[in-house]
């Protein structure tokens, strides 16, 4: 890729997504990498910058994750950021220490704005903490920045070497002026001009495949999500009817949606598509029978998948690529480096060893939801499509805790089908995920002065802008009210609706 870099080296922080994401909302583009990557790899990848992340562990601690003291003689901006400033302190000379005070949450800080880092930021700025070692001494050659009552270095520079080092975290939303430090920083200190556009990026992949793919056969997993809804018009604008889309219903989507994809994306759709649908539900349930485990769930429906494509692309001849909607988070929590494994996507990590195809294609795998979105918008794909609620690839699989039949699937299709009837007539603005997921328990009840002993269903509504961190949505009670006395009335085997409250993190947005 022809752009500017800026890469992040992941040192096991729950925020390495969210600090790329806050990058490229400069347009300026940024990659993880695990710490591991070699320096030599680096020097090829050109970036015009490199930021450290976060991490659970003490620098000084036997095993604690630690990149080579040559990287900073690179002459490549670095900023590093809680785990990551300390890290760069205890490498140069500085010194590490448990600190007399743990600071987490918000915190106000004092900044020394003749910095170039702080440029534009307010004397005294609310940023978050989330520590409880800290830097008591800065190497010899840095300048402190920035303090708080209890931390001496809560940032610090060497300007001349392009060092820069932050305690707190500028990448999360708590930081009120974060955005414009990471500004400053990619612009400022790396020399960026911000080229990472999806204009730019729609054309580029365009020109990309179609030069990839030649005048070869192309099979799209189509699944009627957003993700795999602008893969599949992406493709289509470049290589037109070389692409065949084949939409799997596997009876784990939600309720009347099979017939929804085909409206849009069939025959009668506005798209000149070559489209197969394949019923498959009960082979789908089939092979999910007896299993509980969720990583299981998801590797079953993964490789599922793939041989039905497999079966679909020998029916129509030789087919030599594979395209799937697979976007960047995915590939970050199915694990990078010796990052942890977060969850296996099925288009990642749920993929099966051996696939019968020459290559697969996946165009949106760099882009976080909200870019896919404005990919979509730059398509001219219709908006209501394009602020589709999104749907995880395995489906109803992981809303259903435990073990997946044909009755829970029901249960929670329309309990999810009221759910979200309620919120569209409440006209709720704002909601970034909404959902409803059938658990695992089972409760007590009154229902007709008769003992019930039924499942509980529970609604889940997050807000977010870019997925990898979430706080729970205030719904009015009246509407979770309604919700509740619907899905109790209406949908059989419930007796119970609780209301999510759990983030992201220390949750995901899915159950399992």
């Amino acid at each position: 890729m022809d752009k500017e870099l800026v890469i992040v080296l992941d040192f096991g922080g729950q925020y390495n997504q969210l600090i790329a994401r806050r990058v490229r909302e400069c347009n300026v583009y940024c990659e993880v990498h695990p710490y591991t990557i070699g320096l030599d790899r680096i020097r090829e990848m050109n970036p015009k910058g490199i930021i450290f992340t976060g991490g659970p562990n003490s620098v000084y601690g036997e095993g604690a994750p630690r990149c080579s003291e040559d990287i900073f003689e690179l002459g490549i901006p670095i900023l590093g950021i809680c785990y990551g400033s300390q890290l760069m302190a205890y490498l140069l000379g500085g010194k590490v220490e448990t600190a007399p005070v743990s600071e987490y949450g918000k915190t106000e800080v004092a900044v020394d704005g003749t910095s170039i880092l702080f440029e534009g930021v307010s004397q005294k700025t609310v940023c978050w903490m989330s520590h409880t070692d800290y830097i008591s001494e800065a190497p010899a050659e840095f300048t402190i920045s920035a303090t708080t009552p209890v931390c001496p270095v809560a940032a610090m520079e060497i300007p001349e070497k392009k060092l820069y080092a932050t305690q707190f975290h500028p990448e999360v939303m708590h930081t009120q002026e974060g955005i414009k430090m990471l500004s400053n920083f990619v612009f400022n200190v790396c020399g960026c001009c911000g080229d990472w556009k999806m204009s730019s990026f729609a054309e580029d992949t365009i020109r990309s495949v179609r030069e990839k793919v030649g005048g070869g056969k192309v099979l799209c997993a189509l699944s009627g999500g957003v993700d795999s809804s602008v893969a599949a018009v992406l493709l289509s604008k470049a290589i037109g009817r070389q692409l065949t889309c084949v939409f799997v219903d596997h009876g784990l989507l939600r309720k009347n949606e099979g017939d929804e994809v085909e409206a849009v994306f069939g025959p009668q759709g506005p798209y000149d598509l070559n489209f197969i649908r394949v019923n498959c539900q009960q082979r789908f349930y089939t092979r999910l029978a007896g299993i509980t485990e969720p990583e299981q769930k998801r590797k079953i429906i993964g490789e599922e998948f793939i041989r039905v494509f497999e079966e679909e692309a020998k029916k129509i001849g030789a087919v030599d690529f594979l395209v799937q909607g697979t976007i960047y988070p995915d590939v970050i929590e199915s694990g990078l480096g010796k990052s942890a494994v977060i969850k296996s996507h099925h288009n990642v990590g749920g993929l099966p060893d051996c696939v019968d195809f020459k290559e697969i294609i996946e165009p949106l795998r760099l882009l976080f939801k909200d870019e896919v979105r404005k990919v979509g918008r730059e398509l001219g794909i219709p908006e209501h499509l394009v602020n589709r609620q999104p749907f995880p690839g395995p489906g109803l699989g992981i809303r259903i805790i435990g073990e997946v039949t044909e009755e829970k699937v029901r249960i929670v299709q329309d309990a999810d089908a009221i759910y979200r009837e309620e919120i569209a007539k409440a006209d709720i603005q704002g909601l970034g995920q909404y959902f409803a997921a059938l658990t695992n328990m089972r409760s007590v009840g009154v229902m007709g002065d008769e003992r019930t002993y039924d499942y509980a269903v529970a609604l889940r509504a997050v807000n977010t802008t870019d997925f990898m961190t979430a706080e729970c949505s205030d719904i009015p009670f009246e509407v979770l009210q309604r919700v509740m006395n619907r899905i109790i009335n209406e949908v059989g085997r419930v007796n119970r609706v609780v209301y999510d409250l759990t983030s992201k993190p220390p949750g995901t947005i899915e159950f399992e």
